[in-house]
């Protein structure tokens, strides 16, 4: 297929695809708006915080795409996704989610790798900025309704 014409392709790989693609997009924009919420904001190199936001980003689409297969290859149906969608997506969300709060954890609290700027929200009982918590609720929600559309 040439052009984007693939995107708009249907059946599970089309909206696997379009996930992707919306996915990856969605988390470039909330990485940089999101940066201001981290120390490395004002510590930072223009060019450390370039680093930070693609290197980011690319883990959020590795993680996406992982938590969308994983859910396919637990719940998923043939005819995903006109057929089994919320199943798909609710596990998608909460494996998501359920690594997010992981990592969080792991980079700020035992690597250090990171750190919140006083402008970052916390959630007390758990210790995640509620910013990385929103991007888990918010990307992949758009991501699977861009994967949605155009299926049928």
């Amino acid at each position: 297929m040439s052009g984007l014409r693939w995107l708009g392709q249907q059946g599970w790989i089309g909206a696997v695809r379009r996930y992707i693609v919306a996915s990856g997009l969605a988390h470039l924009v909330w990485e940089i708006v999101q940066l201001p919420l981290y120390t490395l904001w004002k510590t930072g190199t223009k060019g450390e915080q370039i680093f930070a936001v693609l290197h980011c980003t690319g883990g959020d689409i590795l993680i996406a795409g992982s938590s969308l297969l994983t859910a396919l290859a637990l719940v998923g149906r043939r005819a995903w996704p006109t057929d089994g969608f919320a199943r798909v997506a609710g596990v998608t969300m909460v494996i998501g989610l359920g690594y997010t709060i992981y990592s969080e954890w792991l980079n700020t609290a035992v690597r250090v790798s990171w750190t919140y700027s006083e402008l970052m929200p916390v959630v007390p009982w758990i210790g995640t900025g509620l910013s990385p918590l929103a991007q888990w609720l918010v990307v992949p929600s758009l991501a699977l309704w861009a994967a949605r559309w155009g299926s049928s």
